[in-house]
């Protein structure tokens, strides 16, 4: 049918409109690539070149170099040295057990080290490097580094590990550092990157532990470029980090290497404290242990030997043990009753070498009596029936007050490993950690330094600091970080009645310097160098009627571990006090014979800030004290290798 020329002229203007629409849509279309192109080209052209560059470009995270330690006189302590090793990245290296294979071919590796890695790249993600040799030399690096294309995803680099100088010496005052294990990430909410660096090394215990953050610093960053299989070629720029703080204690090198050899042959502890500042000059702990060990890697031989050993090397006794104090806690009791007016300066309590309480006997360690004894006499001559006495007149409440008020019982704030509270009982104590109520007993028994009491031997250097001023000292072991001074404590006075304290003091004198004084064998003989002190011996096993019938059996006749501890406390010069000491000697037998001349010897050490001269002992015994001095110096002339086994040799 022909189509009309009206119908022609609407069928063309419809085609002229669909095609101006679809014409109009394809130059909108254009127009928006292009619009498109110009804002990924031009606007973000930044933005894009960054990504392709992240194709070839790694960012590495930069270890900072680890805060040095020092001692108050700039001694080094805790350093750092270059140590090669060799990496791995899963991910990179495709075929694990394949590249280490090659890779053994190059450098010898252990078959423990090749296992070690493996479990431990399973363990993380496949992009964190993992250390599979580490302490290499430079040969082996060179070999690694020259066999690249073949060992994909493993890289040599060169860090910095941890070193003790003066190793033995400070063990258990800086602790050690160790590579992070999975349990130090678990106990962590949000780890550090750097933790996730191979091998990183972190304090395990000491001041390595305590001041972990200060020490640790910040990462740096570094852009290496790579190539297709993940050589590096070149880098592109770096971001250094922030090295970690540099500390300086307060212990002072020389006296702590001496108070080491000392104590060597024994298993025991001794702490010097400057009874101005309460800066802790030494802290010795024996027998001890080399931390380097422990930063290479220890042997489970080595490490096993060191938990058997009975002597216990790796505890750190002077913060960390406690031990019934002893005759040591006198002074304790007897202020409580001064200031609480339950005896008098001169009042006497009569010793016959016994006390009966509730048809049980307690004992004095003279089985004769002292006869008439006032305060005085009770700490020179240390009588416990006296003190069994007072015990019984003040009670275990103000007894364990005047304690907290002297600093035991208390956990002080120094950065050192599980630092221990100790233990100054009361009733209230017994009924919640006994289920059962506080007797008569209990108080003597505490009255002497026995029973639940339980002071560590830095408590009561505390203590006897605190004794011989009067005032509140408490105990300093950072000197400063990053050359800034750390304050020191004044708390005041004790706000104990000085006259009491003067008697203390009185009692104190004559115990080593007295004819009848325990200690009096340890005197100091040198002008305005008296030392004051109290001796101490703390039973470790029960006595029986039996036994008391037959004589006590001698401490030397029974086996090591079932001996008495040895105590003493001192402070020189009597008359302005500047130096505190404690010892305490596992096992030891008696204070006057144990502890007593360790105790003499180490503050004169601290006092002449060396060796002291001949006649500032009694001329009788400078014979003895020559050849011992003679002996502790070839000690300290050793390496520290030779010097433990010197120390194992004495035991």
């Amino acid at each position: 049918m022909k189509r009309s020329a009206a119908d022609t002229e609407a069928s063309a203007g419809k085609i002229t409109r669909r095609g101006l629409f679809l014409g109009g849509l394809q130059v909108s279309f254009a127009a928006l690539l292009v619009g498109r192109m110009r804002f990924m080209q031009v606007d973000q052209a930044d933005e894009y070149r960054t990504l392709a560059e992240e194709n070839r470009i790694k960012f590495q995270l930069i270890p900072p170099a680890r805060g040095l330690v020092h001692d108050r006189n700039g001694v080094l302590l805790a350093g750092n040295e270059q140590n090669y090793r060799i990496v791995m990245v899963r991910e990179d290296a495709g075929d694990p057990e394949a590249v280490l294979d090659r890779l053994r071919r190059v450098v010898w590796i252990e078959d423990e080290d090749i296992k070690r890695a493996l479990d431990e790249m399973r363990r993380r993600s496949p992009f964190v490097p993992v250390t599979v040799a580490d302490r290499i030399d430079w040969k082996d690096v060179a070999e690694v580094a020259v066999n690249a294309p073949a060992l994909p995803g493993v890289t040599p680099e060169v860090g910095l590990s941890r070193i003790y100088p003066r190793a033995d010496d400070f063990a258990h005052i800086l602790g050690y550092v160790g590579p992070v294990s999975d349990y130090d990430l678990s106990k962590l909410e949000d780890p550090d990157p750097l933790l996730q660096i191979p091998r990183f090394q972190i304090g395990k215990s000491g001041i390595e532990a305590k001041l972990e953050l200060d020490l640790r610093g910040s990462a740096g960053t570094r852009r290496v470029e790579v190539n297709a299989v993940g050589r590096e070629m070149r880098e592109l720029g770096r971001e250094e980090g922030r090295a970690g703080d540099n500390i300086q204690i307060t212990i002072d090198a020389e006296l702590q290497a001496y108070v080491q050899a000392r104590l060597a042959g024994e298993s025991a502890a001794a702490v010097v404290m400057d009874t101005v500042t309460g800066d802790i000059l030494a802290i010795g702990s024996a027998p001890t242990f080399d931390p380097n060990k422990f930063v290479r890697g220890i042997s489970s031989a080595d490490y096993k030997a060191l938990l058997d050993d009975k002597y216990r090397p790796l505890a750190a006794k002077p913060a960390q043990g406690t031990y019934p104090p002893g005759s040591t806690f006198k002074m304790v009791t007897a202020l409580a009753a001064l200031e609480d007016g339950v005896i008098r300066p001169g009042e006497t309590v009569r010793c016959t070498g016994k006390v009966e309480v509730h048809s049980r006997n307690f004992h004095c360690w003279k089985r004769s009596g002292h006869g008439s004894v006032d305060l005085v006499k009770s700490l020179r001559e240390s009588c416990d029936v006296y003190y069994y006495e007072i015990a019984q007149r003040v009670g275990i409440e103000k007894i364990s007050a005047m304690a907290r008020r002297l600093g035991l019982g208390k956990r002080h704030d120094v950065p050192l490993s599980a630092v221990a509270q100790g233990l100054m009982p009361t009733k209230a104590w017994k009924r919640e950690a006994r289920g059962a109520d506080w007797v008569v007993g209990d108080s003597l028994n505490a009255g002497i330094g026995q029973g639940f009491v339980l002071a560590s031997p830095l408590q009561l250097a505390v203590m006897t600091a605190r004794l011989s001023t009067g005032k509140v000292i408490s105990p300093r072991l950072v000197r400063s970080v990053n050359g800034v001074e750390a304050p020191v404590r004044d708390d005041g006075p004790l706000d104990l009645d000085p006259d009491n304290l003067a008697l203390i003091r009185k009692g104190m004198f004559e115990v080593v310097n007295a004819r009848r004084g325990t200690a009096g064998r340890s005197k100091v003989v040198a002008d305005g160098l008296r030392m004051a002190g109290k001796t101490g011996t703390s039973q470790v096993r029960n006595i029986t009627k039996a036994e008391r019938a037959r004589g006590v059996t001698r401490n030397e006749d029974l086996p090591w571990e079932r001996r008495d501890h040895a105590l003493f406390v001192g402070y020189a010069p009597h008359d302005n006090p500047r130096y505190a000491v404690s010892v305490v000697v596992e096992h030891g037998g008696g204070g006057s014979t144990a502890a007593a001349p360790i105790a003499r010897d180490v503050m004169l050490q601290a006092v002449y800030g060396g060796q002291p001269p001949l006649d500032a002992y009694p001329s009788s015994q400078r014979g003895t004290i020559r050849s011992r001095q003679r002996d502790i110096k070839e000690m300290l002339d050793m390496p520290p290798a030779d010097r433990a086994r010197a120390a194992e040799g004495r035991a």
